[in-house]
C-alpha cells in the first residue's frame, strides 16, 4: 500500500538527514564554534558509510516497518535509544579495528549520542507529523469475514495508521456499487479498502472507478492486510491462490544459494561453539545425570522424517508423542530453562543445517504426532513442508502465541498463517532480514 511504503521512504531520507546535521552539531558543541568546512568533511566521510549501518540497525529494530510504525508495539522512544545507543557502540568499535582515517572521535561519540537521539526524536516526533504524512485519511472498508474485521480494527485502533474506517460495508447489501457510492459522499471517504477476492465485490467495483478521477484511492485489503499483520488471511486460502502464490520451481536458483549459504555459515558455526559443549554437558550431568543431547524426530522437506537434536532442556525425551491428553507430562529443568532463554540447546541443530535436515531459515520443524493431527485440522497445512524447515523462521519473529509441548490447533493454526506469508514472499533479502532480527531477539533474550 503506497500510503504505507511512501511514509518509510520519507522516515528514511529524514534519518539520513539527521544523523548529518547531529555530527555538525556535535562537532560545533564540542568546541563551541562552527566546524570549518574541511574538519566537518574530515568526519563526514567515515560517518556516511556508519550512516547507512545505522539505517539498517533502524531496519532491524522495526524502526521502517509498518507494522511497528502502525501498529506501535513499542514505546518509539525507548526503541530509538536502544538502536543509537547499539549504533554509537558499532561507531566506536568501527574507529578502533579501521584507523585510517585520522581521527579518534572519543569525545565526540559521548557527545553525539544524545544530540543524534533527541534530533532523531524530535524529527520523527514532531516534524515528521508537521508534515502532514502522519494525517489519517477517512476510509470506507468493503468486506466480511474475521480478517477483514480485525484490519478494521487494528487500522481504527492505531494512531499513526494513514486510514480511519468510518463505516464497514457488508457484500450482502443490495446495490452495492450505489451503498459504496453513497458512503465516500456521506464520509467526504479519501479511500476505499475492499477484499477483491469476493466475486460480489470485484463485479460491482468497475462502475466505481471513475473516483479515481476525484482523487479516490483504492486498496485490496489482503494485500494490506499481510502487510500489516505479516501474515496470510487464512480463510481465503484456496487451490487458486496456492498456484498462484506458491510454488517450488521459481524458486530453484535461490534453492541452490541458501544451501550453499547453509554450508558457508552454518559449518564455521558449529565447529565454533564446539567449545561450549563440555559445559552444557557438565551442568546437565550434574542436574540428573540424563542425557545431554536428544534426537526428536521432526518432518521436513516433502514430509521426510529426520532425527532433530538439541541439547536436552526437559526432564526427558517423550518424541513429542503427548497421548489422548495432547500434552507432555514432563517438565523444563532448571539447567533447560538458562538453556532456552539463551537459545543454547538448538546449538546441535547447526549439524543438522550441515547435513541438509534443516536450513538457516525456514518455517519451524514439527513432530510427525502432532502434524498428522494438524493436517486434519488445518486445510493445506502439508504446504510448509514445501521448503526445508529453519532453525528460524518468519513466526517465530511475529507470531506471539506459540504452541509448547502440545496439541494446540488454533495457535498452530495462526502460526501456520506467518508460515504461508514466508513461503509466499520467501527471497534472499527476506531470509537476511530474518537472521538478523533473530540475532537481534536472541541478543534481548525476547523469545520464549
Amino acid at each position: 500500500m503506497n500510503a504505507f511504503r511512501s511514509r518509510t521512504l520519507v522516515l528514511f531520507v529524514g534519518d539520513l538527514v539527521f544523523f548529518v546535521f547531529a555530527l555538525w552539531l556535535s562537532l560545533y558543541l564540542r568546541v563551541m564554534e562552527a566546524p570549518s568546512q574541511e574538519f566537518f568533511l574530515a568526519h563526514l566521510a567515515p560517518f556516511s558509510f556508519l550512516f547507512l549501518v545505522w539505517v539498517a540497525v533502524f531496519f532491524i529494530a522495526g524502526l521502517y516497518e509498518s507494522r511497528s510504525i502502525i501498529l506501535a508495539r513499542r514505546a518509539f522512544s525507548a526503541t530509538l535509544l536502544v538502536a543509537q545507543t547499539l549504533n554509537l557502540i558499532i561507531t566506536a568499535l568501527f574507529f578502533f579495528f579501521v584507523p585510517w582515517f585520522g581521527i579518534a572521535p572519543k569525545t565526540l561519540l559521548f557527545i553525539y549520542l544524545p544530540v543524534s537521539f533527541l534530533l532523531i526524536l524530535l524529527w520523527r516526533v514532531v516534524i515528521y507529523p508537521w508534515l502532514g504524512l502522519q494525517r489519517s485519511e477517512t476510509a470506507i472498508m468493503v468486506g466480511q469475514g474475521k480478517e477483514i474485521d480485525e484490519l478494521t480494527s487494528a487500522l481504527n485502533r492505531a494512531h499513526r495508521a494513514p486510514a480511519r474506517i468510518v463505516e464497514v460495508i457488508r457484500p450482502s447489501q443490495g446495490n452495492l456499487a450505489g451503498v459504496v457510492e453513497a458512503a465516500i459522499h456521506k464520509h467526504d471517504a479519501r479511500f476505499v479498502i475492499a477484499d477483491f477476492s469476493d466475486k460480489t465485490i470485484s463485479a460491482a467495483f468497475p462502475e466505481l472507478y471513475n473516483y479515481l478521477a476525484k482523487g479516490i484511492r483504492f486498496f485490496d485489503a489482503l494485500p494490506l492486510y499481510e502487510e500489516v499483520f505479516g501474515r496470510i488471511a487464512l480463510s481465503h486460502i484456496d487451490d487458486q491462490w496456492l498456484a498462484r502464490n506458491v510454488s517450488r520451481s521459481a524458486h530453484l536458483l535461490y534453492d541452490s544459494f541458501k544451501r550453499a549459504m547453509d554450508i558457508v555459515i552454518g559449518l564455521p558455526a558449529a565447529l565454533v561453539f564446539l567449545v561450549i559443549y563440555p559445559c552444557v554437558a557438565l551442568a546437565l550431568k550434574i542436574q540428573d545425570s540424563g542425557e545431554v543431547v536428544i534426537a526428536m524426530p521432526r518432518v521436513g522437506e516433502a514430509g521426510r522424517v529426520f532425527n532433530f537434536y538439541k541439547f536436552r532442556s526437559m526432564s526427558g525425551n517423550d518424541n513429542a508423542e503427548y497421548g489422548s491428553q495432547g500434552t507432555s507430562k514432563l517438565y523444563v529443568t532448571k539447567v533447560g530453562k538458562v538453556l532456552r532463554v539463551t537459545r543454547l540447546d538448538e546449538l546441535p541443530q547447526l549439524w543438522n543445517v550441515i547435513k541438509g535436515d534443516l536450513s538457516l531459515i525456514g518455517p519451524r520443524p514439527e513432530a510427525p504426532s502432532l502434524v498428522s493431527h494438524y493436517v486434519k485440522e488445518i486445510p493445506y497445512y502439508n504446504m510448509r513442508h514445501l521448503v526445508k524447515p529453519g532453525l528460524s523462521g518468519w513466526a517465530q519473529l511475529y507470531h506471539d502465541n506459540h504452541p509448547h509441548h502440545g496439541t494446540e490447533v488454533e495457535a498452530t493454526r495462526e502460526k501456520f498463517s506467518y508460515d504461508l506469508y514466508y513461503l509466499k514472499h520467501r527471497s534472499l533479502l527476506l531470509d537476511a532480514v530474518i537472521i538478523l532480527k533473530t540475532i537481534k531477539k536472541m541478543l534481548l533474550q525476547s523469545g520464549k
